[in-house]
């Protein structure tokens, strides 16, 4: 059987253009499974997966967990607000701790930049990254260009604006290292003041202005201000921001094509992007939160398959 050339998932600037088809390839079979009416396999019946998860999460975490029930694995929840983390434990003896009860697969939501790369050379379990500070949320890479290839029948060759807080984003790190791999054309979008100078050296073009990065994409995908990362204040205000970077049905309608949107959620209706556009037939974003079982179900699958028993 085809194996990932890793042994954890901590990025996706660890991965090969090979492991993300390998990815979709399962991801397909898991698809079909999960529109079944019996929607679980017994593929991982003596795996026990742990979800640690040291920032707050809904739809990730939900995610995750639905794909390890689907898989017929044990599932422990583990909630740094309601932990001894609040104590003063360590990330270590969190972990040890968790692992002493025999767990085979960690996954793991943290503050800090490179918390699981830390975590994969101190303990003896495999390793999802479900996001690291403003670094990487592979996952929910692999999920978007899942949804892309689904929409569109390939990534290679497409031309993909990410738009909004480009700063604070660790989706949109993760998107343009998976869209590059995959020969994709990326641009970004937002205020100056939410795009990091190190972004060209990624090989990423920048446009200031939304209607011109929509006239040239086939796909935008459209991101949140995180203001909770923010200690100062980066636009003069949320109407501002608005007025030229939201996304709303007169501007798609004057584009004279339609482009696909998407979205990674949670989403501030009426400030990055109107409802109208949110629940129109361009967008994928229910599409997306769908393939984020399946997609989640793969890599879950093809690391179990190394853990020697």
């Amino acid at each position: 059987m085809d194996q990932l050339s890793v042994s954890h998932l901590l990025g996706i600037k660890y991965l090969k253009a090979t492991d993300i088809d390998l990815i979709f390839k399962t991801a397909d079979h898991f698809k079909e499974v999960i529109n079944r009416p019996i929607k679980k396999v017994p593929s991982l019946r003596d795996i026990t997966i742990a979800n640690l998860f040291f920032e707050n999460s809904t739809r990730t975490k939900l995610s995750f967990e639905l794909a390890e029930k689907r898989l017929s694995a044990d599932v422990i929840n583990f909630s740094a607000s309601q932990s001894s983390v609040k104590k003063g434990e360590t990330l270590i003896d969190t972990v040890n701790n968790i692992l002493s009860m025999k767990v085979d697969i960690v996954v793991m939501r943290h503050g800090n930049v490179g918390a699981g790369v830390f975590l994969s050379k101190h303990v003896n379990a495999k390793i999802i990254n479900a996001g690291d500070g403003t670094h990487e949320h592979p996952t929910q890479a692999l999920l978007d260009s899942y949804s892309i290839r689904e929409k569109l029948g390939t990534v290679k060759g497409k031309k993909i604006v990410i738009v909004g807080d480009i700063l604070h984003s660790r989706v949109a790190l993760s998107n343009i290292f998976a869209l590059q791999l995959q020969g994709a054309q990326i641009k970004v979008c937002g205020p100056t003041t939410l795009i990091p100078k190190y972004i060209t050296s990624l090989g990423v073009e920048v446009e200031t202005n939304l209607k011109k990065a929509l006239e040239w994409c086939d796909v935008a995908n459209v991101l949140r201000v995180q203001h909770e990362r923010m200690d100062i204040k980066y636009f003069p205000s949320t109407r501002e921001y608005t007025k030229l970077f939201g996304i709303n049905k007169e501007l798609l309608d004057n584009l004279g094509k339609k482009i696909v949107i998407m979205h990674p959620g949670p989403i501030n209706r009426g400030v990055e992007i109107t409802s109208e556009v949110a629940d129109s037939d361009q967008s994928i974003i229910l599409n997306q939160v769908e393939n984020g079982v399946a997609v989640r179900m793969a890599i879950i699958y093809l690391l179990a398959q190394q853990i020697k028993r």
